[in-house]
């Protein structure tokens, strides 16, 4: 009998040692790595200059887990580390947070969350509930879903993610439920080939309403070139009514996708302005998607303005849905949008017009001063009598962006973030620079005389220009983008 007893006891501490976990006492205590190792037993221990987390962790209310330098990585064994406090990063220099095999993590309730200069890898997703949260210069890598939908998976909060990369996750980077409000700002961050589960049908950016703030989007490179599995860029969509949903999306480039963006309910309004969307044609059935932009509304609540924009190498150019209202350019305020070259089966379909509202789109460059020819780019009342009417005169071209190949130079870098550009031509010969904005004026003008040469653009705003250099050998545009 005694012998059964041990054998119980042994067990039984056996199973506590594997089920151990630690919540900190809620007491207003900040925590280092290091001296979580000394009060944990043993769910956190140090060896060969890095961190190993066993079990679960919970920091409570009041409670910080500092992350500070002096170590190299985090290895978390299929744990959950849970944030109900705050989370600093402070000098963390890239600490890297990797799962063995994959970790999970939770921000809820939380307050003050500054998370920077930290490099995530291996994990099951991060939720973000009700929590004040802040992702800077921070990459994440090798999600899977099994935790969260996303990478950053928040609901009825406003996080903000700025320069930060996202890349080679099997989930969507980030993403919010349609049961929710949450109006997050992602700023000049990276993201590629996310969402690379074959069968799960998620954009790279997959946002449910928003709340009282607006959704900014600004700034952004989303690309889906490496991917395996093609999927869309961006999808804001209130499919309940939820609240009133403003999207601001401006300066962003998405490229190589399903889709550029979608904007999909009943109750949103977006101001859409000097985005890229290029060559997002990775769809093999062309009714399923393949838009630069596509709005799909439920009523004329759903909104768009569409300005300065290119949207070329497409399926379709922009597809408007059911119903919406869409503001493409009006006699007073031209739109100046580049919608090029975007088409399937041999036909070009640079705007689609698949709702009974009639929209406006005038001063926009669609590759030709003819009206008859860019008529048949424009899919609206005249081909089917039960759709609304496209108004797209008067039309404009730039002469500016007409490139030529006669002559050769590189920018870098592009798009330029810290007010300066290198420009270096092919041959070193006396030529003269000009920069003009999206409307054909003329910004800045000089004379370049070397083969290699620093151009100070620190006095234009963000957006779209394009860098004209001219010389005895001819004349060459190319584009440029101003963050």
């Amino acid at each position: 009998m005694k012998k059964e007893t041990l054998i119980l006891a042994f067990f039984l501490s056996l199973w506590s040692m594997m089920n151990a976990q630690w919540v900190s006492p809620g007491s207003g205590t900040t925590y280092t790595m290091s001296e979580l190792v000394n009060i944990t037993d043993g769910v956190v221990t140090f060896e060969s200059n890095n961190y190993y987390i066993h079990s679960d962790l919970t920091f409570s209310q009041n409670d910080v887990l500092k992350i500070d330098n002096g170590f190299t990585k985090i290895f978390v064994e299929d744990a959950l580390i849970t944030i109900k406090g705050s989370m600093i990063c402070e000098n963390a220099n890239r600490v890297s947070v990797m799962g063995e095999p994959h970790f999970s993590m939770r921000f809820e309730n939380a307050t003050g969350c500054e998370v920077k200069k930290m490099y995530f890898s291996d994990g099951n997703g991060i939720k973000v509930i009700e929590s004040d949260v802040a992702f800077s210069d921070t990459k994440f890598l090798y999600f899977t879903r099994d935790y969260a939908n996303a990478v950053i998976d928040f609901m009825n909060c406003n996080p903000i993610i700025e320069n930060c990369i996202f890349m080679m996750n099997e989930s969507a980077a980030i993403s919010s439920p349609a049961n929710g409000q949450g109006s997050p700002q992602i700023l000049n961050c990276m993201f590629d080939a996310n969402a690379d589960s074959n069968g799960f049908n998620s954009p790279q950016i997959n946002l449910g309403p928003g709340g009282e703030d607006t959704i900014r989007i600004v700034g952004n490179e989303i690309d889906d070139r490496w991917a395996s599995w093609h999927v869309g860029g961006i999808s804001v969509a209130d499919l309940m009514g939820t609240g009133s949903t403003k999207v601001l999306l401006k300066d962003n480039v998405i490229s190589n996708g399903r889709y550029g963006y979608n904007q999909q309910g009943l109750t949103l309004s977006s101001v859409i302005e000097r985005n890229q969307f290029v060559d997002n044609h990775y769809e093999d059935n062309p009714m399923n998607g393949g838009s630069g932009i596509s709005i799909y509304g439920m009523n004329e609540n759903n909104k768009a303005i569409i300005r300065n924009n290119t949207i070329t190498g497409n399926l379709w150019g922009i597809t408007v849905i059911n119903a919406a209202d869409v503001n493409l350019g009006t006699d007073e305020e031209f739109g100046l949008n580049w919608i090029h070259d975007n088409g399937n089966n041999g036909v070009v379909y640079d705007l689609y017009n698949n709702s009974t509202y009639d929209i406006m789109a005038c001063g926009n460059d669609w590759g030709s001063m003819d009206p008859e020819e860019v008529e048949d780019h424009i899919y609206h009342q005249y081909d089917n009598p039960s759709l609304g009417l496209v108004h797209y005169y008067p039309l404009t071209i730039i002469e500016s962006i007409n490139e030529s190949t006669s002559l050769s130079f590189e920018i870098s870098p592009n798009p330029v973030s810290n007010g300066v550009f290198s420009l270096v031509l092919d041959e070193g010969q006396p030529s003269k620079m000009a920069i003009y904005n999206l409307n054909g004026q003329l910004i800045k003008s000089q004379q370049i005389d070397n083969k290699e040469n620093t151009i100070n653009i620190e006095s234009l705003e963000s957006g779209v220009y394009f860098v004209e250099v001219k010389n005895a050998g001819g004349k060459t545009v190319k584009r440029i983008v101003v963050r």
